[in-house]
């Protein structure tokens, strides 16, 4: 891998570096099991995991409305604390992606929706967790994704200009934030999405099929390379 022109590369967690879904989906049929209900579909679930923990309790629990549903998340999230890194695992390719980075120079960090205390349980389970430069959680700041603050944080903490980093996401939020931050955004097509999402259509600047997509040439680059 040719070393990417770019300070930092920022990467959201659930659907890009961790498939989480195992751990996620265990959880949530232990709840729909303590409330006397079946599985939930594995296919319908994983599409929206990238959505949050409501969005999953809108699948599981359909026939609730909504104020019911946020009961229920509560629940749903100490289940999923107690065994949030059994089943989880980097996606495959992840590995060498991130080692390629750290053989180039480049630090690299997690920017997720996730509760912050969630996503550093979850890359304290992987291998490669202290090579991760700082860790930005959706309860880290006041707001979340879309909006581009969190990514100017962990721009911050590197002590990096979001314009020369790079964003790498699964979900729309995920390009929508990096461009409000002038940041490139790279589409992650391997993570949770439904069929009737369009990832071609986020305005990405780039977008991989596979991790090992990112070691090609210019796909990390920052988006102002381009005019270097």
């Amino acid at each position: 891998m040719k070393a990417p022109n770019c300070a930092a590369v920022l990467f959201d967690l659930d659907g890009t570096l961790i498939d989480s879904a195992p751990d996620l989906m265990a959880a949530m049929n232990r709840l729909l099991a303590r409330e006397g209900r079946g599985e939930v579909d594995p296919a319908v679930f994983r599409a929206v995991i990238s959505k949050g923990g409501r969005a999953m309790l809108a699948v599981a629990f359909s026939d609730h409305d909504a104020e019911a549903q946020e009961r229920l998340l509560p629940a749903f999230l100490d289940i999923y604390s107690a065994h949030i890194a059994d089943y989880s695992h980097a996606f495959a390719g992840i590995t060498d992606v991130l080692a390629a980075l750290e053989a180039a120079g480049v630090p690299w960090a997690v920017v997720s929706n996730k509760a912050e205390a969630m996503v550093s349980a979850v890359l304290a389970a992987m291998p490669w967790a202290k090579a991760c430069a700082a860790v930005v959680g959706g309860d880290t700041l006041p707001v979340k994704k879309p909006d581009p603050a969190p990514l100017r944080l962990a721009c911050a903490a590197l002590g990096v200009a979001p314009e020369d980093c790079v964003y790498v996401g699964d979900d729309a939020r995920d390009v929508q934030a990096a461009r409000a931050c002038n940041m490139k955004a790279v589409a992650a097509l391997w993570g949770y999405r439904g069929a009737d999402e369009r990832p071609f259509e986020w305005g990405a600047d780039a977008v991989a099929a596979l991790p090992q997509d990112l070691l090609a040439a210019g796909i990390l680059d920052r988006k102002s390379a381009d005019g270097d």
